[in-house]
């Protein structure tokens, strides 16, 4: 698929061990975004951790071959309760941060509370919230599911507008509601 040279292609990585999250972006100057791929990885809970990571890796490399990214943006790994499903989450977001530095692809983590800022304007949305602005910002028939991919979209459009990766001056009225509210809150921490 050709892509106009004002854009930027960023890779989203919801890292998990079981589902992986992978959806990938065009983001032109204006900020405006195009859907290019959505998807999940996935590794049987079953095999030994060595044999789910290299699971994971497959498919992220069949994700980067198939759609070069220029960029690839992963989800930071927060405190949960469950130790184990910290350790699945790191494991994963480490595998996507090496084969970015593999392809010398510039590569960036961000917290869901960053993302959920840049897509809804509210650091504390739900899921569904989520789901509901990328549909709308992608210009998508229906939500993105399951939500691991619906995350991995939102992160690749954080990436892009939170790194400038595709900014340049945009009239207000070209912005969506989130953009405009990630745009002033920029502009605040500047003070």
């Amino acid at each position: 698929m050709a892509r106009a040279q004002a854009s930027v292609r960023v890779l989203g990585v919801d890292p998990g061990l079981t589902r992986c999250g992978v959806g990938v972006v065009d983001v032109a100057r204006d900020r405006s975004a195009t859907l290019v791929h959505v998807g999940v990885v996935r590794s049987d809970p079953e095999l030994p951790i060595e044999r789910r990571l290299a699971a994971i890796a497959a498919g992220l490399r069949l994700v980067l071959d198939e759609h070069r990214p220029d960029v690839v943006a992963v989800e930071r790994v927060f405190a949960q309760q469950n130790r184990g499903t910290v350790m699945g989450t790191a494991q994963a977001s480490g595998v996507a941060l090496l084969l970015a530095a593999e392809r010398g692809l510039p590569a960036e983590t961000h917290t869901p509370s960053e993302v959920k800022a840049a897509i809804t304007g509210y650091g504390s949305a739900d899921k569904r919230q989520v789901q509901a602005m990328v549909a709308r910002i992608l210009r998508l028939d229906d939500l993105p599911k399951p939500a691991d991919a619906a995350d991995a979209l939102a992160l690749a459009l954080c990436h892009a507008w939170r790194t400038g990766a595709a900014a340049s001056p945009v009239r207000a009225g070209v912005m969506t509601p989130a953009q405009r509210a990630w745009r002033d809150a920029e502009r605040l921490t500047r003070r």
